[in-house]
């Protein structure tokens, strides 16, 4: 992708899983920003971690947005684990750049990962808690405004996988 459009300079990176590589209305959505979309499908926090020093800090980003966290409860993972994965991507990303900004996308609630929805809420509060210790972190709450009155999610935000977004739910992201 940079061999085929060069990178602008100090852009906002977003990275993570599928749900950022398929938000292909990104540059739209941000008209007056600078952004890269960096995702990747199946990605945990992990994966991120492993290759920040390819897709994030050789960009020298104003700020990275990071959705990850739904693979990793999907996996398995304890919303502890997923608490120490994204400080360990918090601590590459500022060993890079301590000035970066860094907002993390809450664990959204989907149709498909319904059964999986108490983990997910601790490692958003995990996560939430996390980012209020540090002016630099940002937690954003995606999770609240995706469900409906009934409480669960809003089925109109899903494509039929149950996983991935329409248009609508990128709209409330």
């Amino acid at each position: 992708a940079d061999k085929a459009n060069k990178p602008p300079r100090r852009p906002i990176v977003f990275v993570g899983s599928s749900s950022i590589r398929m938000w292909k209305t990104l540059a739209e959505d941000f008209p007056k920003h600078k952004v890269m979309n960096r995702g990747f499908g199946g990605s945990h926090i992990s994966d991120s971690i492993a290759f920040a020093d390819r897709i994030v800090t050789p960009y020298k980003p104003s700020m990275v947005f990071m959705y990850a966290g739904d693979n990793d409860i999907g996996a398995g993972k304890s919303p502890e684990q997923v608490l120490v994965d994204f400080k360990t991507f918090v601590g590459k990303v500022h060993a890079a750049d301590k000035k970066v900004k860094i907002r993390f996308i809450a664990i959204k609630p989907s149709l498909k990962r319904w059964n999986l929805v108490e983990p997910i809420k601790e490692a958003n509060k995990l996560i939430a808690e996390y980012c209020a210790t540090d002016k630099r972190l940002e937690y954003i709450d995606v999770f609240t405004p995706m469900l409906g009155a009934d409480g669960k999610p809003m089925p109109e935000l899903f494509v039929k996988d149950g996983l991935h977004m329409t248009p609508a739910g990128y709209a409330i992201w």
